[in-house]
């Protein structure tokens, strides 16, 4: 049997879809991509589909209740907040995430956004290309041997940020309920609950899916339970941190800094009140990328369809199907 399979995604997308057509034109009936934003363009596209890849296409209860044949939807990446998955289930739709194509792309990156907020690199680059060559302009920059680092959830890239910080010298401690002791200890990180992560840390880097249990996690009454001197990176979901919240946090020096990769809303708005603050060091949702991990995504992600369409069970369903 041939099958349909629809890669439905939001701009940009990838350049091209020929890995994911190597590994599925042999079982393809049809192979089709298309950028799809809302739910009428996903029902239209993908209502007579067999499998679903994705990144970050809204489906909602009313998209997945018109799928007519679909046995998976593959979430391009770690999180699938854009997919309800408990709705997938109701159908028998398995979800499937793909978790283990980047994690030492985002524990580089989580570290060289504590460096560079940190160390303060940008303003350095940008006032010695003006001829300002002076320290003192740059304010307090915090050195890093003792300083505490915690994490906000201890998954595999929280672990890996956890090795790169001990190689700096800084102590490590980590909140994450779900995770046994045993697993700290073999990482040298010390199990925290999340009033004394907060309270403890010099810098936070978030590393938690966005779950209703984590959303707006960091919201103000979590900034006033920081250090004045703190830093928070985030990586994970923009979800996670209520932004108001911390622009605010930041405005009135409630917290020293931050440094994010994802955001609430993306792109952000031009007229963003974080990009005229100084104090927030700002990436576009790149942490995750690099040549050689935008192929392994693609790879995995259509390796995953296969094994479901051919029968077999996927590595890595998060809906329990």
């Amino acid at each position: 049997m041939k099958y349909r399979i629809a890669i439905a995604a939001t701009e940009p997308g990838f350049p091209d879809y020929s890995y994911e057509r190597e590994i599925l034109e042999p079982i393809a009936s049809s192979l089709e991509a298309k950028f799809c934003n809302t739910e009428a363009e996903l029902i239209d596209f993908c209502r007579e589909a067999h499998a679903i890849l994705t990144n970050h296409s809204p489906f909602t209860e009313a998209v997945i209740d018109q799928l007519k044949q679909c046995r998976v939807i593959v979430r391009y990446g770690i999180g699938y907040d854009n997919v309800d998955a408990a709705a997938a289930a109701r159908r028998n739709i398995m979800v499937v995430n793909v978790p283990d194509y980047g994690i030492q792309e985002v524990a580089d990156h989580a570290l060289a956004l504590l460096l560079g907020a940190v160390r303060r690199i940008p303003q350095m680059d940008r006032n010695v290309r003006t001829g300002d060559w002076s320290i003192d302009s740059l304010g307090t920059i915090m050195g890093l041997r003792g300083k505490v680092l915690g994490l906000a959830g201890f998954g595999n890239i929280a672990r890996e940020v956890a090795r790169r910080a001990q190689s700096f010298n800084m102590d490590t401690i980590a909140y994450d309920p779900f995770v046994p002791a045993y697993t700290f200890q073999a990482f040298a990180v010390r199990k925290v609950d999340f009033d004394t992560l907060l309270a403890e840390s010099d810098v936070i880097s978030s590393h938690l899916p966005l779950i209703v249990a984590t959303k707006h996690l960091f919201d103000r009454k979590a900034f006033a339970r920081m250090k004045r001197t703190a830093i928070l990176i985030n990586t994970s979901r923009g979800g996670v941190i209520q932004t108001d919240d911390l622009v605010q946090a930041l405005m009135d020096g409630t917290i020293r800094g931050a440094a994010l990769d994802v955001f609430e809303e993306e792109p952000l708005a031009l007229d963003h009140p974080l990009l005229s603050l100084e104090q927030c060091l700002l990436s576009p949702h790149a942490a995750w990328y690099s040549e050689d991990s935008k192929a392994r995504l693609q790879q995995y992600a259509a390796l995953e369809v296969k094994r479901v369409l051919e029968g077999q069970r996927p590595k890595h369903v998060v809906n329990g199907i």
